[in-house]
């Protein structure tokens, strides 16, 4: 019981702060939407990128070098 109430005490509070933040940005909204969507999307893409390579080279059974 006190963990659901808990869970929906941070969503109100992520809520509450979503809400300041649109209200603040106003019509600029959108194009931080998409700047902070696509960062995250840049940094997810680069890790992805990162575990690949060192996968790759594991296989390999060859050493990184970095």
């Amino acid at each position: 019981m006190m963990k659901t109430v808990l869970k929906m005490a941070g969503l109100a509070g992520v809520l509450a702060l979503a809400l300041l933040l649109a209200v603040v940005a106003g019509d600029y909204g959108p194009w931080y939407f998409a700047w902070l969507v696509g960062t995250t999307m840049i940094i997810l893409i680069a890790a992805a990128g990162a575990v690949l390579l060192e996968s790759q080279i594991g296989s390999r059974g060859e050493r990184a070098e970095f």
